[in-house]
Formats: C-alpha cells, sequence, structure tokens
C-alpha cells in the first residue's frame, strides 16, 4: 500500500494531545479530487462534527480546479465523512466527554484512494506547547551537534 501524503494539520499537534486516531473516506465531488490532486488542500482551522449519525468535516479548504470552466463548488463547505456506524458512535460517544474534540490531522492518498486522518484530541494547555517546544529545539540540537561531527 502506498501512501502519499497531501495535506497535513500541523497547528492540530501543536494545539491538542492526539489521543486516538481513525481513517476515513471523505465524499467529494470530482472536480475537487482533481484539485486535491494538484495539492490545494488545507485542513487548518477544520474539525469534525456528528450530525443525526453521520460524520461531517467542517472548515477544510478545497481550493476550485483550475482547469474549471464553470463556478465550482464551495471551497469550505462541509464534507461528509465515510466511517463504520459503530465507528461513528464510538467518536460520538467519546466527543460528548469533556474536553474532547476530533480534528483532521492528515489528508493523503491510499490505494489511489483519499483519505483522512482523525484525531480525537485533548487540548493543550499553555505550559504544555511550551514544554514540547522546548524538546522539540533540543532535540533539534542534538541532532545538529551529531551531523557536524
Amino acid at each position: 500500500m502506498e501512501i502519499k501524503t497531501i495535506a497535513t494539520n500541523r497547528k492540530a499537534y501543536h494545539q491538542f494531545h492526539i489521543l486516538e486516531t481513525y481513517e476515513a473516506g471523505i465524499q467529494l465531488i470530482g472536480s475537487e479530487v482533481k484539485s486535491i490532486r494538484e495539492g490545494n488542500a488545507s485542513l487548518k482551522e477544520s474539525y469534525v462534527f456528528i450530525r443525526k449519525g453521520e460524520a461531517w468535516l467542517k472548515g477544510a479548504h478545497i481550493a476550485t480546479y483550475s482547469h474549471t470552466g464553470f463556478e465550482g463548488p464551495n471551497p469550505v463547505r462541509d464534507r461528509k465523512l465515510l466511517l463504520h456506524k459503530k465507528e461513528i458512535s464510538r467518536i460520538g460517544s467519546k466527543l460528548a466527554e469533556k474536553g474532547l474534540t476530533a480534528v483532521p490531522t492528515k489528508l493523503y492518498f491510499k490505494s489511489g484512494l483519499i483519505k483522512l486522518e482523525i484525531g480525537l484530541a485533548k487540548g493543550k494547555k499553555l505550559y504544555d506547547k511550551r514544554e514540547s517546544k522546548k524538546k522539540r529545539d533540543v532535540e533539534r540540537d542534538i541532532q545538529r551537534a551529531l551531523s557536524n561531527r
């Protein structure tokens, strides 16, 4: 299975502790698929919510396809996610818990199909963000020191 990453939500990893991940399909229009193949997708400021037993992606930006001769769909429209009913109910029950949210972390191709990785996340406190930044800086310094040898 070849996996080619299209877009990642780096902000989600900075603002949240990702507890669990799920893989979901995403319902798209043909021109949106072509636009994603060009790399015109962004997951910033997007999130997942459950409504009437269905999972939806809100706020993801997929630009209109460059060779479209007509006005395409709204770039930030709500898109339905394709998950099993048990997965949707499990995610819905966890979202009902205090402090948990579902954020998309990665958009990628897997065997020719577009998949979305959803992470169940808990918000980080300010001191957690500082701590993870400090840890990342220390690891970067170590790698630099090793590469200079």
